[in-house]
C-alpha cells in the first residue's frame, strides 16, 4: 500500500497504480516476460508512466477525478458526436474555435478530429500515414493551436477524440529514416526481412487491405530489406512483439493524453501481431496489449478513454469491447459497423429481417464499462459485411446479396434510389465496397429529395437511439450530397473515399435555421433528434438494447430497458405506411403512448399505430 504520508499527488498516483496492476503486469509478462530485455523495459515503463502524470496539467488531474466519479460519462444520453477534417471543417485548428457554437447548435458534446498529427507529404493514406506523433499537422497549426482549441472544448463541455495510429508509422519517421540507415536497434521496431523466404510464407495466408493501389503486404527496398507493408508501401507495420515498441507508443499515448485529448482512437488494431499461417489479425495478443494500454492510461491519465478501430465480424468485433479475461478492462468504444451495414441493407431491400437476425444474435444487450460507436456514415468505404451463414439464416445467398447491395449503392439499378462510387474492388473475391455521403446514397441525387431526407431522418434517429454515442459525419445534418472534385486533385484521384469528404458549406449552414429548404429542414430534423436523446435519460448506454420481432419485414424495432420503464423504438424502413397493433405495442411493454421522439401522444388508429414511410418512434 502506498504511504499514506505522500504528496496528494503522488499517493492519488500510486492509488491508481495499485488499482490497475492486475489489469496491467499479467499482460506484460505474458507478452514480453521471456525478452532478454524485460527488466529495464518495466523499469522504463514505470518510470515515464510517473513522467506523463508529473506533468499532467492540474485541469486536467481534476478531471481525472471528476471521472473516476463518475466513469458513466462517455454512456449517457447527452453523449452526441461530430466527425470531421479539421482543414475540411474549418481550415485550420484556429478556424475551428470560430465555429465552435455551430456544434455546440447541433448539440455536439464529442467531436473526432480526423487525423490531425504530421503526415507523410503527398498521399498519407488520409493522415493515417504518421511521419511525427508530437506534431500537429502543419497545414492545421501548432501543437499550441491544439492544446487551445482542446481547451475551449473541455470549457463547453464537448470531449475531444483524436487518432493514434498503432499498426504503422510513415517510413518518414524518424524511427523508419533510422531503420533504413542500417540502425540495428530501429530495425527491431519495425517488422523487417533480410531475404524474400518469411514474406512469402506469411502472404500465403494474409488478406490484401488495398488490392488496387496497393497490392500485397510486404514491399522490398532499396537499403537492402523486406519491410511488412499491410496498407500501403509508404507505412511500415510495427513489430510490437518488442517491448521497446510497447514502452514508446505508451509515451506517445500519455503526451496526447496530457494536450487535453479525452478520447484516443486507436487505429489499425487488428493488424498489431503477427503470426505465421495466421490472417495476421485479431490474434489474442492483440487484446492483452490493447488491455495493458487501456490500464497505463488509467494510472497516468483516467479521464482518458480508447476507441478501438475494427471493423471486422461482430464476434471478432466484441473482444475489442472486453469478452472473457479482459471484460471491462480493454477499449470503452467500438465501432458498430454491423449497425451500419444492416441499415444501408435494410434501406436497399425494404426488409428488415436479416437486420435483425445479426444485431438479435451476435450482440449482448449491454457491455461492461463500454458502448458502441453507432454510425451511419464516417470517413471510410462502406464494405458488405454479411457473412454467408447469417444470409443463409434468412434465405439469402451471401455472394449475391452482397453483389446486390454494391450495385444497388452504386446506383446500378432503374429502382435505387442511390448514388454512390465503387471503392476497392477485388476481382479475385468478388468484393465491391461504396463510398458516397450520406444523402447521395439516401437518394438526394436521384431526384427523391423529401424520401432522402425522411432516410436521413430515421438513420440518425435509429443511432441515437440504439444505444452508445452517435456519431454524425460532418455534412450529413446539412445534407451534403457527394464532391466529385476529388478526381480533379492528384493525391486523392485514386480513392473514392473522397466523394464523401466534401468541404463544409458555410453558406449552406448559415441558413440551417431558415426551415424553408431540404438542407435546413435536415439540420432541424437532426438537432431535434439529438436535443430529444438528451431529455431521454433512458437512452443511457449501459440499459439493454434487446432487438425485438415485429412480424413485419419492413419494420426493425429495439427495445431499451430502462429502469423507468421500456422504450421501444419503431423504424419503417420502407416506403410505404405499416401498422403496428396495439396490443402487440402492450405486450413489449408501451402503456403511455408517449413518443419521446416527437414528445408528442400517438395516436392508435382503431387499435392500430400507423406509420408512415421512414417513420421512427421511441415509444414510451
Amino acid at each position: 500500500m502506498p504511504k499514506a504520508t505522500a504528496k496528494p499527488d503522488d499517493l492519488i498516483f500510486q492509488l491508481r497504480k495499485a488499482r490497475s496492476a492486475s489489469d496491467l503486469e499479467p499482460m506484460l509478462d505474458a507478452l514480453y516476460g521471456s525478452h532478454p530485455d524485460y527488466a529495464r523495459f518495466r523499469k522504463d515503463l514505470d518510470k515515464a508512466l510517473a513522467t506523463a502524470w508529473k506533468d499532467r496539467p492540474a485541469d486536467l488531474k481534476q478531471l481525472d477525478l471528476q471521472r473516476d466519479l463518475e466513469p458513466d460519462w462517455f454512456q449517457r444520453a447527452d453523449m452526441a458526436g461530430y466527425v470531421f477534417y479539421i482543414d475540411r471543417f474549418a481550415g485550420t485548428l484556429k478556424g475551428v474555435l470560430d465555429h465552435l457554437d455551430y456544434l455546440q447548435d447541433l448539440g455536439v458534446t464529442y467531436v473526432h478530429f480526423m487525423p490531425c498529427l504530421k503526415p507523410r507529404e503527398g498521399d498519407s493514406d488520409g493522415g493515417y500515414s504518421v511521419m511525427d506523433y508530437r506534431q500537429i499537422n502543419p497545414d492545421y497549426g501548432t501543437l499550441d493551436d491544439f492544446k487551445a482549441v482542446a481547451t475551449q472544448l473541455r470549457e463547453r463541455g464537448i470531449s475531444l477524440c483524436i487518432d493514434l495510429v498503432l499498426n504503422h508509422t510513415a517510413k518518414e519517421h524518424e524511427w523508419a529514416r533510422a531503420a533504413a540507415a542500417g540502425d540495428k536497434a530501429a530495425q527491431d521496431l519495425y517488422w523487417m526481412f533480410d531475404t524474400p523466404e518469411l514474406p512469402e510464407a506469411y502472404s500465403k495466408t494474409l488478406v490484401e487491405v488495398f488490392p488496387d493501389n496497393a497490392p500485397g503486404n510486404f514491399t522490398h527496398y532499396d537499403f537492402g530489406k523486406w519491410v511488412w507493408t499491410t496498407f500501403n508501401e509508404h507505412q511500415w507495420d510495427l513489430n510490437w512483439t518488442n517491448p521497446r515498441v510497447f514502452l514508446e507508443i505508451t509515451k506517445i499515448m500519455l503526451h496526447l493524453a496530457n494536450t487535453g485529448v479525452d478520447v484516443l482512437r486507436l487505429d489499425a488494431v487488428a493488424f498489431m501481431w503477427k503470426r505465421m499461417g495466421t490472417r495476421c489479425q485479431s490474434e489474442p495478443e492483440v487484446h492483452m496489449i490493447l488491455q495493458a494500454l487501456r490500464a497505463c492510461s488509467r494510472i497516468a491519465a483516467p479521464a482518458v478513454i480508447h476507441l478501438e478501430e475494427a471493423i471486422v465480424s461482430p464476434q471478432e468485433m466484441l473482444p475489442y469491447l472486453g469478452r472473457g479475461k479482459h471484460d471491462g478492462r480493454e477499449g470503452n468504444l467500438a465501432y458498430h459497423n454491423s449497425l451500419m451495414v444492416q441499415f444501408w441493407s435494410a434501406l436497399a431491400t425494404r426488409d428488415t429481417r436479416l437486420m435483425t437476425h445479426v444485431l438479435g444474435t451476435h450482440f449482448p444487450d449491454r457491455l461492461t464499462n463500454a458502448t458502441y460507436a453507432t454510425y451511419i456514415r464516417c470517413h471510410d468505404d462502406i464494405g458488405w459485411a454479411v457473412t454467408d451463414e447469417d444470409a443463409a439464416a434468412v434465405g439469402l445467398n451471401g455472394p449475391a446479396h452482397r453483389a446486390y447491395l454494391s450495385d444497388f449503392y452504386e446506383g446500378g439499378f432503374a429502382d435505387s434510389f442511390a448514388q454512390g462510387v465503387l471503392f476497392q474492388v477485388n476481382e479475385a473475391t468478388g468484393d465491391k465496397r461504396i463510398s458516397g455521403s450520406f444523402a447521395s446514397l439516401a437518394g438526394l441525387e436521384k431526384g427523391e429529395p423529401e424520401l432522402a431526407l425522411q432516410r436521413i431522418l430515421m438513420g440518425h434517429a435509429l443511432i441515437a437511439a440504439f444505444g452508445g454515442i452517435p456519431l454524425i459525419y460532418m455534412g450529413d445534418e446539412l445534407a451534403m450530397p457527394n464532391d466529385y472534385s476529388y478526381r480533379n486533385n492528384p493525391d486523392h484521384a485514386h480513392d473514392s473515399r473522397w466523394v464523401h469528404r466534401p468541404a463544409m458549406d458555410w453558406a449552406l449552414a448559415a441558413k440551417r435555421h431558415s426551415g424553408n429548404s431540404l438542407s435546413s429542414q435536415c439540420f432541424l430534423g437532426t438537432q431535434h433528434i439529438l436535443a430529444r436523446r438528451r431529455a431521454t435519460a433512458g437512452l443511457h448506454a449501459a440499459h439493454p438494447t434487446t432487438i425485438v420481432e415485429t412480424g413485419n419485414a419492413a419494420l426493425f424495432a429495439v427495445q431499451r430497458g430502462a429502469p423507468t420503464g421500456p422504450i421501444l423504438c419503431l423504424f419503417n424502413f420502407s416506403n410505404h405506411w405499416q401498422h403496428v397493433s396495439g396490443g402487440w405495442l402492450q405486450r413489449h411493454g408501451i402503456t403511455h403512448w408517449h413518443d419521446a421522439l416527437s414528445d408528442q401522444i400517438v395516436t392508435l388508429h382503431g387499435d392500430h399505430l400507423a406509420l408512415p414511410p421512414y417513420a421512427r418512434v421511441w415509444l414510451t
